[in-house]
Formats: C-alpha cells, sequence, structure tokens
C-alpha cells in the first residue's frame, strides 16, 4: 500500500484550522476522475477520501466542500473549465477524518491529536486503503477469530466494508430513520449477519411481523393464547403495572394478600387450618385465608420460618383467589379486648379497595391478559409457557428467535408490559451468568412502542417500564447486547440512546430526530449530520465509538426481504 503516490496527487495544504483543512487545486483537472492500476480514483470530488502528507504520520480526510477563488468565478464557462491547461485554480474544505502511521499505513488511530502543515501535498485515496481501514476498525491487537460481515458499501467509491460484528453489536446498536429509509432492510441484513458469521443467537422482537421468511428461526406468535408470558413468572412490580394499586391504600392490601396466598400455597402440612374455611366434611372450600377474629402467632410463626420463599418478589399463588384475598385482607388490626387477635371486617378499607378489586376482576376475565399471562390457565390447559420456548431456543440449533407481537392486543398497555417483562427476564438471566461465554443479541423493533412508556395508577402515579433502559446501561458486561430500531429517536428515552455504541442512520428529516442523535453520538458531526435528509433508499450513515470515521454507505440488500411494503391507491377504472 502506497499512500503518497505522485499519480495520485490533487493539491496542497494552504490553511489548517480545528475544524478542517483547506485544499488549494493547481488546476480544475486535478478534480475528475481517473484511473491508476486498473482502479478508479474519484480526484477531488466533493465526498471523496484523501491523504494528506505528514512528518510522522499521515491523515485521512473527506472533501466536503469545492469552490473558486472569487475572481475565477465570473470567468467560468464549460469550454474554459474543461480545457487541458485550464487557468482555474479550485478551492477545496476537508473534514480530517483519522491520522495513521506512514511506515505502517494500516493502522489507523482514532483521535485527531495533530495537524498537517500549510504546503503539505494532498493525494487521492484508494478504495484498497480505505476499506483496509474500515475492516480494522475496533479491533484490538489481542483479538482472535473476530467475525467480519460485509454489510455494504461506500457511496462515494462504491468501497465494500466489511465491519467487525464485534465493533457494531458489542457496545449496543441503534437503527435509526424515517418510514420508507431502509430502515427494516438494515435490521434484516443485520440479523443475516449476526446468523451467518457468528455462532451466536439473536431474539428479534418483531412488533409487526413483518420479518417472515428468515432463514435458521424459530417463531412463536403471541397474542393467540399458544404461548404465554407465565403471570407466576411475573415480578411483583411487573403485576403491579397490571393492576396498578394506588401506594397509599392499595398496595398495603395487595401485598397482605398476596403473603397469605403464598403462604397458603406452601402450607402442605395444614399448619394454618384454623384460617380456613372449610365445608361440612372438614374438605377445604378454597386456599384462601381468614384473619379476621383469629388468633395472629401461628400465622406470624409460619411466615417467619418461610420468609425467604414469601418474599421472593415473584407472583407464585394461585391469581383465581387475589380479589377475594384483598377483601380478606380489610380487617382491623387488633381486637379491641384482645391485641393477640386480629379485629373485624373494616369497611372503610374495603371500600378503598373496591377499584382494585374491580381490576383484579377485569384481568381474570380479559381475554387480552389471558392470552399473554395466562391467569386462567385452569381453561387453557395447551398454553405453552414463553420462558421455557426461549430456553429451548437458546439451547437448538437456530440462530434466530423471532417473536411475533403482530396479534398482541393495544389495549391495556399489554404490549409494552409483556415486552418489559421479556426484558426484565433477559435482564436476571444475564445478571446470573446465562450469556457470560456466549451473547446473545436483543433486536427490537418499532422501538418507540415499547420503550419510555410507564403505568399509572388511579391517582396518576406513574411507573416506569424500564427493563430495556437497564439493559442498554448494565447488561454489556454480561453478555446481553441490545439493537433497537424506531423511526423516532426523539422518543427512545435519552439515557438509553445515550448508551447506544454504534448508530445506523438512515434519512432524518425532523430537527428533533437530528438533535437526539447529535446529542448521543458524539463522532456524529455537523458536516455528516447535514447529509441525513437527503440519503437515499437504502443509505445510511454509520457512526460508532469503535468507528473512527463517519461512513456513509449504501446497505446490502438482505437474501430475505421484511414484508415492509406500503400498501399503494388503485387507480380508478371508469
Amino acid at each position: 500500500m502506497r499512500p503518497f503516490d505522485h499519480n495520485k496527487f490533487i493539491g496542497y495544504v494552504c490553511e489548517v484550522t480545528p475544524q478542517y483543512i483547506r485544499l488549494q487545486i493547481p488546476s480544475a483537472k486535478l478534480l475528475r476522475t481517473f484511473y491508476f492500476n486498473g482502479e478508479i480514483y474519484l480526484g477531488g470530488s466533493v465526498g471523496s477520501f484523501v491523504v494528506v502528507e505528514g512528518q510522522e504520520f499521515g491523515f485521512l480526510g473527506r472533501i466536503f466542500e469545492i469552490n473558486l477563488p472569487q475572481g475565477e468565478k465570473t470567468e467560468i464557462t464549460d469550454k474554459s473549465i474543461n480545457e487541458e491547461e485550464t487557468q482555474f485554480h479550485p478551492i477545496a474544505k476537508i473534514e480530517l477524518l483519522a491520522l495513521f502511521d506512514i511506515y505502517n499505513p494500516k493502522t489507523i488511530v482514532k483521535t485527531i491529536s495533530r495537524y498537517p502543515s500549510v504546503g503539505a501535498k494532498v493525494f487521492s485515496c484508494s478504495d484498497e486503503q480505505i476499506g483496509s481501514y474500515i475492516s480494522t476498525f475496533g479491533i484490538k491487537k489481542d483479538d482472535d477469530n473476530v467475525p467480519l460481515a460485509p454489510l455494504g458499501k461506500l457511496t462515494s467509491n462504491d468501497v465494500c466494508c466489511h465491519i467487525s460484528l464485534n465493533s457494531l453489536f458489542g457496545r449496543h446498536c441503534a437503527v435509526l430513520g424515517t418510514t420508507g429509509g431502509g430502515k427494516s432492510w438494515t435490521v434484516a441484513k443485520l440479523l443475516e449477519l449476526a446468523s451467518v458469521y457468528t455462532s451466536n443467537k439473536c431474539i428479534l422482537i418483531d412488533a409487526t411481523g413483518e420479518y417472515t421468511g428468515l432463514e435458521r428461526t424459530t417463531t412463536i406468535n403471541l397474542g393467540t393464547g399458544e404461548y404465554i408470558f407465565d403471570y407466576k413468572n411475573l415480578s411483583i412490580d411487573e403485576l403491579y403495572y397490571l393492576l396498578h394499586p394506588s401506594s397509599k391504600t392499595q398496595v398495603p392490601k395487595l401485598m397482605e394478600a398476596i403473603r397469605s396466598l403464598k403462604m397458603s400455597k406452601l402450607d402442605n402440612k395444614s399448619e394454618l387450618g384454623l384460617y380456613y374455611k372449610k365445608d361440612e366434611k372438614g374438605n377445604l372450600i378454597n386456599g384462601n385465608i381468614y384473619k379476621a377474629t383469629k388468633e395472629k402467632r401461628t400465622f406470624e410463626v409460619f411466615y417467619y420460618k418461610n420468609i425467604v420463599k414469601i418474599e421472593d418478589k415473584l407472583c407464585n399463588f394461585d391469581f383465581s383467589l387475589l380479589a377475594a384475598q384483598i377483601t380478606n385482607e380489610c380487617i382491623w388490626d387488633s381486637d379491641r379486648s384482645n391485641a393477640s387477635l386480629w379485629g373485624g371486617r373494616n369497611e372503610i378499607d374495603v371500600s378503598n379497595c373496591i377499584s382494585l378489586i374491580s381490576r383484579v376482576n377485569n384481568v381474570m376475565s380479559t381475554s387480552e391478559y389471558n392470552n399473554i399471562f395466562g391467569f386462567r390457565r385452569d381453561k387453557a390447559k395447551t398454553q405453552k409457557d414463553l420462558k421455557e420456548g426461549i430456553q429451548k431456543f437458546l439451547q437448538g440449533e437456530n440462530s434466530i428467535l423471532r417473536l411475533d407481537f403482530s396479534k398482541v392486543s393495544f389495549d391495556y398497555q399489554v404490549r409494552e408490559i409483556l415486552v418489559n417483562a421479556i426484558g426484565c427476564y433477559l435482564l436476571d438471566e444475564a445478571r446470573n451468568g446465562a450469556f457470560k461465554d456466549s451473547p446473545i443479541i436483543v433486536f427490537v423493533d418499532e422501538a418507540h412502542q415499547f420503550l419510555n412508556k410507564s403505568v399509572a395508577d388511579e391517582y396518576f402515579s406513574a411507573k416506569p417500564l424500564d427493563a430495556f433502559e437497564q439493559i442498554s446501561k448494565e447488561a454489556r458486561k454480561y453478555g446481553l447486547f441490545l439493537c433497537i430500531a424506531t423511526q423516532m429517536p426523539r422518543d427512545i428515552p435519552l439515557g438509553t440512546l445515550s448508551q447506544m455504541g454504534t448508530f445506523i442512520v438512515h434519512r432524518l428529516i425532523n430537527e428533533q430526530d437530528k438533535k437526539a442523535v447529535e446529542s448521543a453520538a458524539s463522532t456524529a458531526n455537523r458536516n455528516s449530520l447535514s447529509f441525513l435528509p437527503i440519503l437515499g433508499e437504502g443509505e445510511a450513515l454509520l457512526v460508532g465509538v469503535d468507528f473512527p470515521m463517519p461512513l456513509t454507505l449504501k446497505i446490502d440488500t438482505p437474501n430475505k426481504k421484511p414484508d415492509s411494503q406500503t400498501p399503494k391507491l388503485a387507480k380508478c377504472i371508469k
């Protein structure tokens, strides 16, 4: 590789600033595209890559503006600019992207800590040199078996970009862009590359069902009742999302009811017999606990003996008994005449909990909830557990698990709560070391539907659904990587967006969206972001922590295209 070759000469540096350098081009004919040794060079055209001479380091840059000196602008004609001995002397602005060791040009340094001197020569950069730099982005000296995958080609000179998938996903990734910009195709391509070039697993949350037909894929359809996220695997906090009890009056009674039902389930030896209702033959009528006017000690002894299982933060109890148990908990703390006994029914507490009891019964009777969380599994014995389905996939041969949300209702915030529950489950698995040796990538399509959401109780006290925000902040070290795709980055929590190490940004027009990207991706400088509104379909700006310079790519077409076609209006036939 010879970066400084007189045959590729363009001009001289005539001005150096912290933001850019100015290039004096001796003749307008040096702007033309030319061939050298069978390879095409773009010369001094806008968007082309150039290299600048230095004493110890060479500089890699890109031309982003060209103009003529003021005195020459009035003399320009088609003949004068194109004649062989043209007297025009264009001036170009070059954005410095990186520097490299002139004795080892294949080694690129990310930070621009030095600048070329005035008078330094500038040369057109070869495709070979650009391609070799891109293939080393993010790769450290001690990295072995790095998966390099062809993501696309540079829009400026058609260089095929082989990208390190560790650099792409290792610090989380965001695919952004307006509708029709190619965002879905990029997600499909990323899934394809991860499946073909790595031995790792991917889990895709497919919000609309458009990613059918992907190779080496296991599909689980949600919302139909075939697979459920068993409510017993929900945490108490996630149950709150469904029931949204008021914090001051209803939460204490709900917690007491859950504790009582957990104790009832643990009571195999009938130690709590005096708290049950029985029929004439002495058989239990149900599993509810009745504490009113009963003595406290037996109950309290059993509770402290089993406190670890009771306070495990999971919903491991019979949900069908919960409404009645909440009513049973609406009693006075103590009997007036005997402090060792509970008091009788407290009508004030019952009145305060009426709305909570109604919501519990609503959850029990709503098909949308039952098709997702299986609150009435006694009436649907064939339902499969989603957690078991995920575990079976992780142990199987397929590379991609597609969770199809197209049949999941938009009512009652079921979609947001379910995705958050899946995120909590994967985060817990990651914390327990399940993905440490074999990382997995979670793709969340249409992420604005699920992230930055909250559930409010009847007093408008909101609880955030923040599982994926937690994943973005801490799961990377556990081997759980996140890739989100959205057309509205402004609706993604800034805390989540700022944790994305890599951005693949398609066409963005909205100013708030561009500002969200600019504030989150420090490497995306203004010159690069200025191209976002005019990017064509399938074109994207790639920026990231492990990428020393922004890359404008034409993303390769995936083998299996997503079904993201917009329905078309039909011509009227008269």
